[in-house]
């Protein structure tokens, strides 16, 4: 498994896609992919699942590593001022409303001790429960509680997770 967990500063990022950031180069390899990212409320972290082929492999078994990212200003790099952008904004508050409901009322069902190892996002119509680490015994509890709320585990290549669809 050539992947690493980085970690992002949900204020950095939004100031980065506005432009108000100066102009950095990272340390990341350039043939870097994005595999999943995952943004928790509570905590205000974000984090990104990324792989690279100059990664060093790492057992399946193993949790998925973290890799330090450093940032440093770029002389080179401009930011050119968009043209013709118009930005829509939309009504998303009663919606995003509902889905954190959803999503508190199955994280409900969990143990503390699951939720710990769980990550919780809307996609659609389901509710994705991702395991943060890797789920030795706790796995068998976590898909049993998934299937008693009628979930269902979907087995990925690289990443797995269980859909439970939003009642």
């Amino acid at each position: 498994m050539k992947m690493r967990m980085i970690k992002l500063d949900p204020d950095f990022l939004m100031q980065t896609l506005q432009g108000k950031n100066e102009p950095f180069t990272s340390s990341l390899p350039s043939d870097v992919e994005l595999l999943d990212i995952k943004y928790d409320l509570f905590s205000r972290q974000i984090s990104a699942v990324i792989r690279s082929d100059s990664f060093e492999n790492v057992a399946d078994s193993l949790p998925i590593p973290e890799l330090k990212v450093t940032y440093t200003k770029s002389a080179k790099a401009e930011l050119k001022p968009a043209t013709n952008t118009k930005v829509e904004t939309m009504p998303a508050e009663k919606a995003f409303v509902q889905k954190s409901q959803d999503i508190r009322g199955v994280e409900e069902e969990f143990s503390p001790e699951q939720r710990e190892l769980l990550s919780f996002t809307v996609d659609g119509d389901y509710i994705v429960v991702k395991p943060i680490q890797y789920l030795k015994a706790e796995w068998t509890e976590i898909n049993t509680v998934v299937k008693s709320i009628g979930g269902r585990w979907v087995k990925g290549d690289i990443i797995s997770y269980w859909e439970i669809p939003i009642p």
